[in-house]
This record gives C-alpha cells, sequence and structure tokens, in this order.
C-alpha cells in the first residue's frame, strides 16, 4: 500500500469516526429522555487558556448529584395548532394521539362554560402513561405541558421528569423533603414519575409510601396549578394504581402507548437517516425491516424507537468499515446506507448470539 493511498483511508477513517463521535455526543446528551425529545444544551466548550484544576473542578460538577430533569419554562403560550400539528406529525402512536385531541376538546369546552358562567366539572388531568421503553411517553408528556399551557391551565408549562431515586431518601424524615422539593420545581407544570411503581415495591421500612403521600397531598393543594403523569410497564402500572385508594381516585386517565410495528420503525429510520443527511438506499430496505422484526421479538431489549437509535448508529460503524476499505471516497459515498451495511449488522448479531 502507498503513501497516497494510506493518506487516503486514513482520511476516510478520520470523517467517519468524527461522524460517529459527535452522534455519540449528541445522544449522551439526549439519555434519559424519549426518542422524540428534545436535547439538552450542548456543555461549554473550555477555553484554551483554562488550567489543569479548572478543568477538574469542571468534572467534579459535571459528575455531581443532578437535580430533576426540568424543561425550560416557556415564555409564552404557543400556538394550538402548531402544537397539535406536532402530535399529529410523530410516527405511529394512533390511540394515543386521539386521546389527547378528546382531552383538549374537553379542556377547551370547559373553558368556555367557564366564561359563559356556567358550572364546570372537577377534570383530573392526572395520567398514567403504560408501555414499553421507547414508545414515547416522555415525549407526550412534555408535549400535553405545553398544550396546558397554552390553554391557560397551567402557569408556566415546563416538564418535570424524575424517578425513584429522585423522590426516596435513605434516611427518616428525608424523602418529604427531597419529594417536597421536586414538587416545587414542578409547580405550574407537568411533573413525570418514570417508573412509578418502584415507589412501593421496597418492603415494609422502604421510603417509597412517604413520597406517595406527599405527592398525592401536593396534587390536592395545588390541584389547579399542577398536573402529575405516571408511567411504566402496562401491568405493574395497574397494580401501583389500584394498591392505594388515594391513587386510585386522583388517576382516571389511563394511555396506552403500543409498541411501534416494523413498519413505523423503519419510518423512524428513515427520519433519522434524513435529519443526519444519510440515504437508504432501496436495496438495504428488505434486510433492514427484517433486521427489526428479529429486534422487535424481544421487545423489552430493544426499546422501541431507542432501539433504532442503536441500530442506526451500529449500522454507521458498519458503513464507516466499509469505507475505509475503498480506494477513494466522495460525498456521495459518504451518504449512502447499503444492504451490506445493513447485513454486517445482522451477521454481528447471528455472531453474538451463537457465544452467548
Amino acid at each position: 500500500m502507498d503513501r497516497d493511498e494510506r493518506r487516503r483511508k486514513d482520511q476516510i477513517i478520520s470523517e467517519q469516526m468524527e461522524v460517529i463521535r459527535t452522534m455519540a455526543e449528541h445522544n449522551l446528551r439526549r439519555m434519559g429522555t424519549d426518542f422524540w425529545g428534545t436535547p439538552a444544551p450542548a456543555a461549554p466548550t473550555p477555553s484554551k487558556s483554562s488550567a489543569p484544576e479548572n478543568d477538574a473542578r469542571e468534572m467534579e460538577k459535571s459528575q455531581a448529584v443532578r437535580p430533576p430533569k426540568q424543561e425550560e419554562e416557556q415564555a409564552a403560550p404557543e400556538k394550538l395548532e402548531d402544537l397539535l400539528s406536532e402530535l399529529d406529525g410523530y410516527t405511529g402512536l394512533q390511540a394515543v394521539k386521539r386521546e389527547v385531541h378528546d382531552l383538549i376538546d374537553l379542556a377547551k369546552v370547559e373553558a368556555l362554560r367557564r366564561e359563559h358562567g356556567l358550572p364546570t366539572a372537577d377534570l383530573s388531568l392526572h395520567m398514567v402513561f403504560s408501555g414499553s421503553p421507547g414508545t414515547g411517553k416522555t415525549t407526550i408528556a412534555r408535549l400535553m405541558a405545553r398544550i396546558y399551557h397554552t390553554l391557560g391551565i397551567l402557569s408556566k408549562g415546563q416538564l418535570v421528569e424524575v424517578d425513584r431515586s429522585g423522590l426516596v431518601a435513605g434516611y427518616v424524615g428525608q424523602t418529604a423533603i427531597k419529594t417536597k422539593k421536586v414538587v416545587d420545581a414542578a409547580l405550574g407544570g407537568v411533573l413525570f414519575i418514570d417508573e412509578a411503581y418502584a415507589l412501593n415495591g421496597g418492603g415494609e421500612n422502604d421510603f417509597g409510601q412517604e413520597a406517595i403521600d406527599t405527592i398525592l397531598k401536593a396534587m390536592e393543594d395545588h390541584r389547579d396549578d399542577l398536573v402529575v403523569i405516571v408511567a411504566g410497564y402496562e401491568e405493574l402500572m395497574e397494580r401501583f394504581i389500584h394498591s392505594n385508594p388515594g391513587l386510585e381516585s386522583r388517576f382516571n386517565r389511563f394511555l396506552h402507548f403500543a409498541d411501534y410495528t416494523a413498519e413505523e420503525l423503519l419510518a423512524i429510520f428513515r427520519m433519522q437517516c434524513e435529519k443526519g443527511c444519510y440515504i437508504l438506499e432501496p436495496e438495504a430496505e428488505a434486510p433492514l425491516r427484517s433486521l427489526l422484526e428479529r429486534r422487535m421479538a424481544d421487545a423489552a431489549s430493544f426499546g422501541n424507537a431507542r432501539g433504532v437509535r442503536n441500530l442506526f448508529e451500529q449500522i454507521l460503524v458498519r458503513q464507516a468499515g466499509r469505507l475505509a476499505g475503498q480506494a477513494s471516497v466522495n460525498r456521495e459515498d459518504l451518504t449512502r446506507i447499503t444492504a451490506a451495511d445493513v447485513e454486517a449488522v445482522g451477521r454481528a448479531n447471528d455472531l453474538e448470539a451463537k457465544e452467548r
């Protein structure tokens, strides 16, 4: 191999690794959000003059325990038609979309009745989202916060996302304090509790019930400016809600997020390609659909839309390996995802399965 050819291959590998590195950093910032979620702000780039000790301090800050995820507060209500257009633009989620539209219509009519001095029903807007990971629960919760803000139901419209670890402390009396801080951050918006069933699964000496009691009291005290959405697997959420009369009385709206079909997952993959300036060759669609169907067989580990994101990155790695072996690469080559790239991932999966 002559020097020029080696230089070209090194350049190809460098370009592809930069693409993959950028995507990896992007996805690390998105960890904990659903596939449709908005990425967190990028970390600031350190200046060239920063000293090593400053870098160490920044690293310590980045590794410190962070507060619950909180979306930026909306400066002003958005247009309802824009929010509905965003909802309808999501892949799949047909049943959820219908439920959300119905809920919006109900809230609008109740607002009109108040304007005309008519009695209104005491609506409970707290909800239970059930379904597998990666089916859009966090995304819809975030959108509901914005919709309720636009309708004047919530004063701010932010989303605070938390799980058991963000609510329950390890010492007597600390859980109520910890949970109250989370609730205070969510006032005016939506408190989204993922895997909420974990709050009552710790036995007699567990403090999860204290967190539940604190949240129930907050739902009553701030009923006009706080919406709570609890989420998790369907059967576990049913058991969780029916384990406590207080939960049963406050959570009477259930939205189930079905697993995506193979065709919907393929549509999400195409969307990823479009966002990343890639082109999925027509010949690659059949092996890609087959690979998606095989992975869907293990729904718990695949993760629906999150699984598509992971698969997309794996295919990019295979594309990088293929391009690194070519004598020359042009711009078009860098954008094409071929059947060979997809099939290479499938073979690697088969090999891993045999070794397990």
